[in-house]
């Protein structure tokens, strides 16, 4: 009997310690999930239903459910244009920012140097710097009597100062240098886990540096580099203060014409409907990176 019924005893012993395993991990993750549902469920669920209601002047909102915010966001063509700049300005941004950070993130990861605290202060200290102000120093460095008309004057490069405010290019510049220290710290954190073995073996068996490179480092960080692309993606379709200061009224991306809606003109379904379509864009192409990050290397 004592043979028979110890069988049945480990099995509920074990369906016990998987119930209070599931329990365990349903309340270690239930702050979490709290805070999101809080924190971004309900508000992009109140964000929608306000998107829904009708925009009259000289009234707050008036309870509607009418899709004629989401019709004209598909058919004016300023708004059309606003959101096609705003991803066009997002990919190149990202796509530059990736191209910068890789070196410099490859270096710090595979640097011996007793200074590499001091470089990896260098990387985060930005970071400690607000937007806006790092914009408004962008400003005075593109201003047609700034360091970069001046420097490019004194090395013979230009006659005459260049306009470099108020232009894609400046947007382009100033983004990038917020979106540069997320992904040199994604990056170098990615590629300090690969193990140096594996690229020794390479150059070993008669690999270049660039095959070295293209063939084993490469694809073994491919998943933090898609991880720092949609970082810095994300950063910048909600950038704000940046294409404000160097862009000017006339360069309008998504989330300065949000807060326009908002702010100035109290349109606040249009503004919800302009912020819903904002985030659901972003998340989507989000959602599809990390599906296809997930798809290739979930194994």
């Amino acid at each position: 009997m004592a043979d028979v019924a110890a069988p049945e005893q480990r099995g509920f012993w074990q369906r016990g310690f998987g119930r209070r395993s599931f329990w365990q991990r349903t309340g270690a993750m239930a702050p979490a999930s709290l805070l999101v549902l809080v924190f971004l469920a309900l508000p992009m669920l109140l964000m929608l239903r306000f998107s829904f209601n009708r925009f009259i002047p000289g009234q707050f909102m008036v309870e509607a459910t009418t899709p004629e915010n989401y019709l004209k966001l598909a058919t004016d063509p300023y708004y059309r244009h606003v959101l096609a700049l705003t991803l066009t300005v997002s990919v190149s941004v990202t796509l530059l920012a990736l191209v910068i950070g890789w070196p410099v993130a490859q270096f710090l990861a595979r640097t011996q140097s007793r200074h590499k605290g001091l470089m990896l202060l260098a990387v985060v200290l930005p970071l400690f710097v607000g937007n806006a102000v790092r914009a408004a120093g962008w400003m005075v460095a593109f201003g047609r009597e700034g360091l970069v008309n001046g420097l490019l004057q004194a090395l013979g490069l230009i006659d005459a100062p260049l306009d470099i405010m108020f232009t894609p290019t400046a947007v382009i510049i100033g983004i990038v240098s917020v979106n540069l220290s997320y992904v040199v710290l994604t990056l170098s954190s990615v590629i300090e886990g690969i193990d140096r073995r594996a690229e020794e073996a390479a150059l070993s068996l008669g690999a270049t540096p660039f095959e070295t490179w293209r063939l084993v480092t490469l694809p073994m960080a491919l998943p933090g580099l898609l991880a720092a692309g949609v970082l810095s993606f994300i950063l910048s379709m909600n950038a704000y203060a940046t294409p404000v200061l160097l862009g000017g009224p006339s360069f309008q991306m998504m989330a300065p014409v949000v807060a326009d809606q908002v702010l100035q003109r109290a349109n606040w379904p249009f503004g919800a409907s302009l912020g819903f379509v904002l985030m659901l864009v972003t998340l989507s192409l989000t959602a599809s990176m990390n599906w296809l990050v997930g798809r290739r290397y979930g194994r």
